[in-house]
């Protein structure tokens, strides 16, 4: 398997295919939660939206009252955050480096989708570590990623119907969806990875997971579900720092 780093939207195609879209159907449930989540977690507004894209999360962030700088590797997909948010931050980083973007400094990391897409575990640890680098002492990371039964399963948004395969999918194993809120219907190849997998990564990088929330669909939300309220698409893990060690020690 290729372990480069990668962007499915980073092609012009999908660029302009998906930087319109805010948040229809199981979009909607994706981020419906999250200010919750945020009041329970977060204590301050300074914000990174780690692997913005066209700036639809860093849009979502400014409007919950967020100072917000968001940094992706698709530099297509950032001249159409800059387009619909002229005033916003929006920085180009070289293969995900975060280095740069000074050591806690942020009160909130969000990882919106991007760890989809990321193909090795090494590179995945290196970036948590670097993200862990990055929180302020009692900061948070929030990754909301696609649960495993995104890809077995039919949906308001998603269509998987046509990829029997991915019921036999292991963390690192390619996965194909079709996006039904786009014209582009080509399938988007994302890279699965299981809930204990993830757990692994946080605990090497550093990290404590502090919540995790699986959103399901409601009779009162506006959408009409499909599979939903059953069963969530989506998983969101709340990260702190983990406390050091007696001995003083940290691993880095």
């Amino acid at each position: 398997m290729n372990s480069e780093f990668q962007n499915v939207y980073a092609d012009e195609v999908r660029a302009s295919s998906y930087a319109d879209l805010e948040f229809p159907g199981s979009y909607y449930l994706a981020f419906r939660d999250l200010p919750a989540i945020f009041e329970r977690h977060v204590t301050g507004l300074v914000a990174l939206d780690f692997g913005c894209g066209a700036g639809r999360s860093s849009r979502y962030l400014k409007d919950l009252g967020f100072e917000v700088l968001g940094v992706d590797i698709a530099p297509r997909m950032l001249d159409r955050a800059r387009g619909q948010d002229p005033d916003g931050d929006y920085r180009l980083i070289p293969d995900g480096d975060v280095s740069e973007l000074g050591t806690g400094s942020f009160d909130l990391v969000l990882c919106a989708f991007t760890f989809d897409n990321i193909p090795s575990r090494q590179k995945r640890l290196d970036l948590f570590k670097g993200l862990e680098h990055l929180l302020k002492e009692d900061g948070r990371i929030v990754n909301l990623v696609s649960d495993a039964a995104i890809y077995v399963n039919e949906w308001t948004s998603f269509s998987t119907k046509d990829f029997p395969e991915n019921q036999t999918a292991s963390s690192g194993d390619h996965v194909r969806i079709i996006m039904l809120d786009v014209p582009d219907r080509r399938p988007v190849v994302d890279v699965f990875w299981n809930k204990d997998d993830y757990c692994e990564l946080f605990a090497g990088a550093g990290l404590e997971l502090l919540e995790t929330h699986h959103p399901l669909g409601k009779s009162s939300d506006t959408c009409t579900w499909v599979s939903e309220t059953r069963v969530s698409p989506w998983a969101i893990y709340t990260l702190g720092r983990s406390p050091i060690p007696k001995d003083g020690s940290h691993e880095q």
